[in-house]
Formats: C-alpha cells, structure tokens, sequence
C-alpha cells in the first residue's frame, strides 16, 4: 500500500531534498512521492479562514501587531500542504513520542513552538480543563462588548458553550470600521485562538478556548494538544488529528532540508 506525497519545494538543492525522502522510505514514481510502508489513514481538521483572512486587512500595522500578539498572522496565512503532513504522522511513534525516521528522529519542542508562535510561555499555569466557566462580564471586558451581547449570544454547540463567529466576525469589522484598534484586535485575535489555534466546532469558538485565551498562556496548551491527537489517533490506526495544523507543518518544514 503506498501513500501519494505531493512534490515539495525544496530550500536548498532539489537532490539533497530527494535524497531525504529516499531514506525516509519514499520512492519517486513518475513525479510522485510514494510511501512504501503500511500506512494508516490521516485526515486533519482544517476550518474554513476565508472570512477570518479577511479581517486581517483592517490590521493596519503588521509590526505593531506582531509585537503585541506575536506572529499570529503567520499561523493564519500558513498554505498547509495537507499531504506533507499525511506523510510525517506515519512515522509517529508513540513509544518515544517523537517521528522515528531511518537514521534519526525528529521531536517539537515547546520552546519551537514558542519561537513558531512568537509568544513566550509564561509563568501563568496553563489551560488545564478544571477552570471554572468564565461569566459574562469578563469575556465582555476582555473583548470591549457589553454584558448583555454575550449573554445574548451564549448558545451551546456540538455540547460546549461558546459564542458563534458569526456573531464576532460582525462585532471585530464594526470596531475596525471605527477606528477602535483596541477593540477589533481583541477579538480578531479571539477568532483566531477559536478558529485557528485550537480548531474544534466549525463557526464556534468553544468555552475552553474562551478559557484559554482569558489566560493568555496558549502554547502549553497547544503543544499538549498536538501530542494529545496525534497520540490517540495513533493509537485508533487512523482518524481525524485534531489541533493546530499550520503550526505543526511549520514546525516540520523548519527541519526538512
């Protein structure tokens, strides 16, 4: 059984990148990658960003934003090539949590994912799922609306609390509209930890991002969530691989050579 790979964009010279999939069990058959090992089958949560791409037009100083925000706007705009990663999670080994190759092993670091996402871990204890849900009020304050608009659009979905994007997609271009910096970048940057970061319910940011994101501690969180999904969907022999996508291929095209 073997497993299409879609031809990559070499940094470097286009032999040493073949060089490298030869040895990772890869053949080329007629332009095409092809695993020659038993696969198992992958797929990825991968939500629609259309609308939420668009926002980012209203962010007026890229700079500015990535100093306050780190380099969301990278994770955002990442162009995943989805079969690069079907490739690397067959070769995810759940004994030595880490991707076991022929001659080495390759394993994400928090402090890569730190360096990827542009925000520093701080000494603030991450999301850890015990947290009381957050009332109104504070999500209100934290993204400049008023109390009664998130109670209003506090709806469950999918067996979570949280609130539509729909709803904030509305709220984040009126602000922009209007010249409120503060205000649209809240939460801009709270669509892009519901939709983006930790991907979940399609049009939803869920209650434990919301609790996330009022931490303001996200890349523990990420970094075990990355582990987590690709533990158990090793574990299943295949399935959905639920987490952020774009920076795990980040963090992987940062090593090919």
């Amino acid at each position: 059984m073997g497993w299409f790979f879609p031809r990559l964009h070499a940094r470097d010279s286009q032999q040493t990148l073949d060089s490298w999939l030869i040895k990772s069990s890869l053949v080329n058959i007629n332009g095409t990658w092809v695993l020659t090992r038993n696969t198992k089958k992958y797929s990825f949560r991968c939500p629609d960003l259309k609308e939420l791409r668009k926002l980012a037009s209203y962010v007026l100083d890229p700079l500015d934003f990535k100093q306050h925000h780190g380099k969301l706007l990278s994770i955002l705009f990442a162009d995943v090539v989805e079969g690069l990663l079907s490739v690397l999670v067959q070769f995810c080994d759940p004994l030595y949590h880490c991707f076991t190759f022929l001659d080495y092993q390759l394993a994400p670091t928090l402090e890569e994912y730190a360096h990827l996402l542009g925000i520093p871990v701080s000494n603030k204890v991450p999301f850890n799922g015990l947290e009381e849900i957050p009332i109104s009020h504070i999500i209100a304050e934290a993204l400049h609306l008023k109390k009664f608009e998130i109670e209003v659009h506090w709806v469950k979905k999918g067996g979570l609390f949280g609130l539509p994007s729909d709803f904030l997609i509305k709220e984040a271009t009126a602000f922009a509209q209007t010249g409120s910096v503060d205000a649209f970048e809240a939460i801009f940057v709270f669509l892009i930890y519901g939709l983006n970061l930790f991907p979940n319910i399609d049009g939803f940011v869920d209650v434990k991002t919301i609790r996330v994101f009022l931490i303001g501690n996200p890349v523990p969180t990420l970094f075990g969530d990355m582990y987590f999904s690709l533990h158990l969907r090793n574990s299943k022999g295949g399935g959905t691989i639920v987490c952020c996508v774009p920076l795990l291929y980040k963090w992987f095209i940062s090593h090919l050579p």
